[in-house]
């Protein structure tokens, strides 16, 4: 019984998706004739209350055109230090729109209202890059998968509003959130200019995310799509298995988050482990004692058929998803317990 807990990117579809998605009635997408496109793009809209979505092939295709679509070569936008579209996009801020990256000291990936409003440049100081976006990202990947409070980003929104900022959510664990905070989607949309979220990511599709916006803006993403690659054809099979995800995986996320709070438990009383961070959803992050290496743990655990990653710097990390099912989740907490050096 193999057991990754790397990332919750590495579920297959279950036979039940892979037959929704043989069924998808399917055309043209770049002639925008894919009737199953159309009814995910409609569907994650409404959700979310927005006008219009865009289905990609990535979530960092997504942001990058989200980006792209809010600023001009040389302006700047705001982020944390840790946020996936500084650290895990290929320097495609840089290279798509020639923008900078003013980064934020934040508490565990999440910034304030008071951080984005000491960071934005005299937009009359012209030596200084114009600050023109605010990315934000919910749950949080470094962070640890720690959520924003509705609160938090309606008192960001409202700098942006004062400084005539963009402001764009990666929300590529937003459904994580939604579940663990118990929060309307429609609240979500009500605040942000684009908003990006997975399938990909705890939903168990195997490919796929949507960017939402209002129609106008959407019109204008579809064109970028395209000149960054994005022009697809019979891509309703994928987007089959982003609707199937919505309409049965959602709600179930909170197994993923009580699993991962339980894996948490055992860690705090481990005498191998120096600290665990807060667990809110499916994201477990933790550092073992100076003595250890983070190495040595990695491998006695894939002696016994578990994978977890190394994010460097003795912090370990541990991800609950779709295919950990109990009967692993058993054999795991009984791992952990027992695991001596």
């Amino acid at each position: 019984m193999e057991i990754n807990l790397v990332s919750d990117t590495v579920t297959k579809p279950t036979p039940e998706m892979l037959q929704y998605m043989f069924n998808a009635v399917v055309g043209d997408d770049v002639y925008k004739q894919d009737p199953t496109v159309i009814e995910l793009e409609s569907k994650v809209a409404a959700l979310f209350g927005m006008e219009a979505g865009l289905f990609f092939p990535s979530g960092t295709m997504a942001n990058q055109t989200a980006i792209k679509l809010h600023t001009q070569p040389g302006e700047q936008l705001i982020a944390d230090k840790y946020a996936h579209v500084y650290n895990y996009e290929g320097g495609g801020v840089s290279f798509n729109s020639g923008v900078s990256c003013c980064l934020l000291n934040g508490h565990r990936g999440m910034i304030t209202a008071a951080q984005v409003a000491g960071a934005i440049n005299d937009p009359e100081f012209y030596h200084s890059p114009l600050t023109s976006l605010v990315c934000v990202e919910n749950t949080t990947n470094k962070g640890g998968g720690a959520c924003y409070e509705l609160e938090d980003l309606q008192k960001i929104r409202q700098v942006c509003d004062a400084n005539n900022l963009k402001f764009h959510l990666d929300g590529a664990r937003i459904w994580n959130a939604l579940i663990a905070k118990n929060q309307d989607p429609k609240a979500f949309g009500k605040l942000f200019d684009t908003i990006s979220v997975c399938l990909s990511k705890g939903l168990g599709a195997p490919i796929g995310s949507v960017l939402l916006a209002d129609k106008k803006t959407i019109h204008r993403a579809l064109r970028i799509r395209k000149i960054l690659g994005g022009g697809m054809r019979q891509v309703g099979y994928l987007a089959a298995a982003g609707i199937y995800a919505l309409n049965h995986n959602v709600e179930r996320l909170a197994d993923d988050h009580r699993r991962a709070k339980e894996l948490a438990e055992v860690l705090k009383n481990a005498i191998w482990v120096a600290a665990v961070e807060p667990v809110e959803t499916n994201i477990l992050i933790f550092s073992v004692v100076p003595s250890i290496s983070e190495v040595v743990l990695i491998e006695k655990l894939k002696q016994k058929n578990i994978s977890i990653s190394a994010m460097g710097f003795g912090k370990l990390r541990i991800v609950t998803h779709l295919d950990y099912r109990e009967v692993m989740h058993t054999y795991v907490l009984e791992t952990l317990e027992k695991l001596v050096f």
